[in-house]
């Protein structure tokens, strides 16, 4: 069996962290200094974690409600 195959991740257990979240809406928002501290620092806490950077942001339903950081195609 490869690494990325499920059957390797039978016995994992889920590791919960809680964060402070935020009130205000981040619909539309269009760059980063529009976010919260707190949607912040739920993205770089994402990229901590996981060792790979946060491209693209999604702030509402639309095309245009993304804030692009790098082009994840780049």
């Amino acid at each position: 069996h490869s690494c990325w195959d499920a059957d390797h991740y039978i016995h994992s257990k889920p590791i919960y962290e809680s964060m402070p979240g935020w009130q205000q809406s981040t619909l539309g928002a269009q760059k980063l200094s529009d976010l919260p501290k707190q949607a912040l620092d739920y993205i770089q806490r994402i990229e901590a974690v996981t060792g790979a950077p946060v491209d693209l942001i999604s702030t509402g339903p639309d095309r245009e409600h993304t804030i692009t950081l790098r082009h994840p195609f780049a």
